[in-house]
């Protein structure tokens, strides 16, 4: 397992704040990504790299319902976004495209931007420095979802196994 590197925000963070609206007319999620969290941090898109972390409070991803949230972020490379809780939209979106969404309650409150991470996400572990913190396991079905990229790509395997 690799260490990526922690991008923190706070509590309520909304889908207009992970992706703003004006962005949403640009013609592919590859265009949008690079403006992810422009009001918050305009050098995000470009400081974050393939493997690292988002991590947030509570009602992560609030908001409206917009698919592209968590898309811009699995554009970007990010491995997995973990909070102490999602919104319902923005949880499943996530896991319908294949970004883990991971409920860790006491890890926001302990770590700092910056900080090296690494996510067990089978065992449902996440380890910051010496310390583990416990996280939301996925049920298999979940996990599978996940390793295949998503639901379409879970959901195309499955019909091609059948046949």
């Amino acid at each position: 397992m690799s260490q990526g590197k922690i991008y923190k925000f706070e509590n309520d963070l909304d889908t207009d704040q992970i992706i703003g609206s004006q962005y949403l007319l640009l013609p592919s999620i590859d265009e949008m990504k690079n403006h992810a969290f422009e009001s918050l941090d305009a050098a995000f898109a470009e400081k974050v790299r393939p493997g690292d972390y988002v991590v947030g409070g509570e009602n992560f991803g609030c908001g409206s319902s917009r698919e592209q949230a968590p898309a811009v972020l699995k554009a970007l490379g990010v491995k997995a976004v973990i909070a102490k809780s999602f919104a319902r939209i923005f949880y499943r979106n996530a896991i319908n495209i294949g970004l883990p969404a991971i409920v860790c309650k006491e890890l926001p409150d302990h770590v700092s931007a910056g900080d090296l991470m690494e996510l067990k996400l089978s065992d449902g572990v996440a380890v910051v420095g010496d310390q583990e913190y416990s996280c939301t396991k996925l049920p298999e079905y979940m996990q599978n979802i996940l390793n295949k990229g998503g639901l379409i790509s879970f959901l195309n395997e499955e019909e091609k196994e059948e046949n």
